[in-house]
């Protein structure tokens, strides 16, 4: 089984909001986390030990501005894909959704397929984008192109290989949560055997060199009982507020 996905749920409605998290986690696919407001999901996502791969989004929230808010979290660098609740099918709510930077849609009453087919399909769209940009320590990570630049001590960008890139993305994915050397072998090449597993090793002390300024320590992709993890610290920040 592969890594869950991290998915916040802004839902004033107790009993829906409950119900969605229940649907979403059925099958171990995602990870959630709920929140009742506008400000609990902005410090939801503003706090630096936990990050969010999509968000999903009631339109009647009422302690603010939905569109607005929807709007500043997609100007962030750092994006995620938003998928708002509406109360129907209404057009003009529906377009100006769209218009401030939302990416999907459902229309109450909420049906489960549905909704997991359309977070489903985001997702897969976020992860394949150009300019999708990951943050890992002071590192920019662009799963697409296999580039890290940014640090402020690597002037140039470093490439990266394909099993590289995808290693990368499954932790990052994973949060602080560490990723088995079995998940790892199976989502990048496939299979397992003990030559794959020595094979892994080598990409990850390679992975080490590029990500870590101080090759004497490991600060960012850390060794776990079980396979590897990034450090906490790697999240992204997400000021919703400032």
């Amino acid at each position: 089984m592969g890594t869950a996905r991290f998915i916040l749920i802004a839902e004033d409605k107790g009993s829906l909001r409950r119900a969605l998290a229940k649907d979403l986690s059925i099958e171990n696919e995602f990870k959630t986390t709920e929140a009742a407001s506008l400000r609990e999901a902005g410090e939801l996502l503003s706090a630096q030990d936990v990050r969010f791969d999509a968000v999903i989004l009631d339109l009647g929230l009422q302690d603010g501005d939905v569109l607005a808010w929807c709007m500043k979290l997609q100007q962030q660098r750092h994006k995620v894909p938003v998928i708002i609740l509406i109360g129907g099918s209404n057009d003009p709510d529906i377009t100006a959704a769209f218009d401030f930077g939302a990416n999907d849609y459902v229309a109450k009453p909420v049906h489960p397929t549905e909704l997991l087919a359309r977070l489903r399909a985001q997702l897969r769209i976020f992860d394949n984008r150009e300019d999708a940009v990951l943050k890992i320590g002071l590192w920019e990570f662009y799963p697409s192109a296999k580039l890290l630049q940014g640090h402020p001590t690597h002037r140039r960008p470093i490439r990266l290989t394909q099993k590289e890139a995808e290693i990368l993305k499954l932790l990052y994915h994973a949060g602080a949560k560490s990723v088995s050397r079995s998940v790892l072998l199976d989502k990048v090449w496939g299979y397992s055997s003990a030559v794959a597993t020595r094979t892994l090793e080598a990409h990850i002390y390679r992975l080490r060199r590029r990500l870590e300024v101080d090759r004497t320590e490991c600060r960012l992709l850390l060794t776990a009982p079980n396979g590897y993890r990034l450090q906490a610290m790697c999240q992204p920040t997400v000021d919703i507020y400032g």
